[in-house]
């Protein structure tokens, strides 16, 4: 950064290290939470002042936000759904060219990460039933506040509400300097208000319904999944998903044992997940449905070595670490393998995703000086994990979290295995076997299958499944209670003790059994979807009304377009002849015959990002057929035999051949050699 510009932020990167001292001595000294909640509450107001002036001194850019939703609604990239009938918040409608470049986009993500690894990829249930989601916690956990107009019932988040109301009086220069500094202070803390902190503040500052300007409610509770009733009678209470992670934790048996029951591997799964937003916004970035693609790499939690981490060690990301942020300074480049070896990522494995990551978003074209890896600080931390980091993109919106890699550790399988007294395990061979004490639970079948006769089968399967622990809290509750309720699958059943067996002994064993640790990248793929629009809007020099997207071939909609010079019949034959040889080399192409000049018709091919445009004109008619090849970003131009352009679109559009070497072995074209109309 220019020293001056250092100067200038050195005194607010003071306070923020100062605050951040103060958060550190509050937890080694276990001081009351409340003082801990107030320290960290300080030092999220001094980060943002921080972050403030940072951007306020940054470089500005020349882009335009108006400009580029211009042309992703005109060029119909994607658009409001239901737009006819006035349209829904946070939903969306890919178009044809948003919907190519989504599924080009998932299959590099599919050829990047499942093929590379040889991931085991699964397509599981959208509708999920609830005593899965609350094994999971998020029935209890997936929850914002809200608050609803008085008169026409219209709701708001309150978070965000509240902070709109805060940045108004910030900017309003009626507005009193105390009352402006006291909202400077309250705006990084309405994140982590509580219920009545909420409450008060928003009376305090008497907010209204930012539509009608109405009376609000006080906050309320709000589960942020779409509840459903699955099957006619409406009887089993579930939920779209929120994630699509738990489908694959669920399924961790038999993944297991289609690999044979050797760890480490990973499971993917790309698809739709849901989340009841109260206010949707910012397009793209805060939706109601959206395409996920997620990867849970299961290791022993002793070992989250990586076999192929010395691949990506090498790689400088941005790391903008807990540590940094607590004291004031900026993200730092480091290599990922002085990153693991400093102990600041936790582990390989992590590491390893990391720089996975890393390569996939700058290849689908995310500008690497946009992009930072930002470390979860301990307050914002699920409990259960061990390590996150989120991968962020820098847009008009500020920076934008796009994916998640987090060390989960083994949370997900302990769960669904309390709950469903599955065992979710591995097993590990001991170097020597050893003796062990065994408690388990020995069905009585005959008195079972009289008592719940073919339910009996499902309530023996489950209790030859408990682990020890449950087992001894089986017979726990049957000693005191004289008979136990027990859970399978979502059904209720009353058992006694002449039901069941609790039977000790030892025995020897080679193997142990172990929950795998979760290292779990997950891409939001709309998020990464507005990243690459933005980091890709261009606009020709001197001609600031002439815009286009410069996607990378790759995840290009079209990857050609074919275009005659004019409308002269001469050229239909070869426009055909072409037409058919890019079909037989998989090339997705668009045919432009339309009326208008070429230099009109390649400014509309540039606008939906088509990255080559081969154009036959006269000297095509002439032989050898030739036809000129045009590369978007730069606009220069050769000419080449007609029946070797498929084959060049191909390896250019695959990525085995770069422009500048097709430009050092054809011709440049500058002008046309023949324009008459013959």
């Amino acid at each position: 950064m220019d020293p001056k510009l250092e100067e200038v932020l050195a005194p607010f990167r003071l306070l923020v290290k100062q605050q951040g001292d103060v958060v550190r001595k509050l937890k080694e000294e276990k001081a009351p939470e409340i003082y801990i909640k107030k320290a960290i509450a300080e030092l999220k107001t001094r980060k943002k002042t921080l972050e403030d002036k940072e951007l306020d001194l940054a470089p500005k850019d020349n882009f335009d936000r108006l400009k580029l939703e211009d042309l992703l609604k005109q060029r119909f990239f994607f658009d409001q759904s239901f737009a006819i009938y006035g349209g829904v918040n946070g939903l969306y409608d890919f178009g044809p060219m948003g919907c190519a470049m989504k599924s080009n986009l998932l299959s590099a993500w599919r050829s990047h990460f499942v093929l590379e690894e040889q991931m085991l990829e699964v397509d599981c249930s959208i509708l999920t039933p609830e005593h899965v989601l609350k094994a999971s916690g998020h029935v209890e956990r997936f929850q914002d506040y809200m608050v609803k107009d008085l008169k026409n019932g219209e709701c708001f988040r309150a978070d965000h509400l509240l902070e709109s109301y805060l940045e108004k009086n910030i900017a309003d220069k009626k507005v009193a300097n105390a009352v402006k500094s006291e909202c400077k202070r309250l705006l990084p803390l309405v994140e982590s208000m509580d219920k009545e902190t909420l409450a008060n503040t928003l009376r305090q500052y008497n907010c209204k319904s930012p539509v009608a300007g109405n009376d609000l409610s006080d906050p309320m509770e709000f589960n942020l999944m779409f509840a459903i009733s699955i099957g006619p009678a409406g009887t089993t209470k579930g939920f779209l998903r929120p994630e699509t992670a738990q489908g694959i934790f669920v399924n961790f048996k038999r993944l297991l044992e289609f690999n044979q029951g050797k760890l480490p591997f990973a499971a993917a799964q790309i698809g739709n997940a849901f989340r009841n937003e109260i206010s949707p916004r910012s397009g793209l970035i805060r939706v109601r449905e959206f395409t996920m693609g997620e990867i849970e790499h299961f290791c022993d939690p002793a070992h989250k070595e990586h076999a192929k981490f010395s691949s990506v060690a090498d790689l400088k990301v941005l790391l903008y670490s807990a540590c940094n942020q607590m004291e004031g300074k900026s993200p730092e480049l480091v290599t990922l393998g002085e990153a693991v070896k400093a102990g600041l990522i936790a582990n390989e494995t992590l590491g390893y995703y990391m720089g996975r990551i890393y390569l996939f978003m700058t290849k689908m074209g995310v500008d690497r000086a946009k992009m930072r890896f930002r470390q979860h600080m301990s307050n914002e931390m699920a409990h259960y994990a061990s390590d996150c980091w989120d991968t962020e993109c820098q847009t008009s919106y500020g920076w934008v979290e796009c994916v998640g890699c987090a060390d989960r550790s083994c949370f997900d399988l302990k769960q669904h295995s309390k709950a469903t007294g599955v065992r979710l395990c591995a097993e590990k061979k001991l170097k020597e076997p050893r003796v062990v004490d065994v408690t388990e639970c020995q069905p009585q079948k005959g008195i079972l299958g009289k008592t719940f006769k073919k339910e009996a089968k499902v309530i023996t399967e489950h209790l030859a499944c408990l682990d020890e622990t449950l087992v001894l809290d089986l017979e726990h509750r049957l000693k005191e209670d004289g008979e136990v309720k027990v859970n399978v699958n979502g059904k209720d059943f009353i058992l006694k003790p002449d039901m069941l067996l609790i039977k000790r002994y030892q025995k020897k064993v080679h193997v142990e059994e172990i929950v795998p640790s979760v290292i779990e990248p997950s891409f939001g793929i709309g998020r990464v979807m507005y990243a690459i629009f933005e980091h890709n809007f261009k606009m020709r020099d001197g001609d600031e009304q002439r815009t286009y997207l410069s996607l990378p071939s790759v995840i290009a909609p079209y990857k050609c377009s074919v275009l005659p010079l004019s409308s002269n019949t001469e050229f239909t034959p070869f426009v055909k002849q072409l037409s058919a040889a890019l079909t037989k080399h998989d090339i997705s192409h668009k045919v432009d015959d339309s009326t208008g000049s070429i230099g009109r018709r390649y400014a509309r091919t540039d606008q939906i990002a088509i990255p080559f445009g081969i154009t036959i004109d006269f000297d095509t008619l002439k032989e050898p057929h030739t036809a000129t090849l045009r590369e978007r970003d730069s606009m220069k131009q050769i000419r080449a035999n007609l029946d070797d352009l498929p084959a060049i679109v191909q390896d250019l559009a695959s990525g085995k051949r770069t422009w500048e070497d097709v430009l050092n072995n054809y011709p440049l074209f500058e002008q046309q050699e023949a324009s008459r109309d013959k």
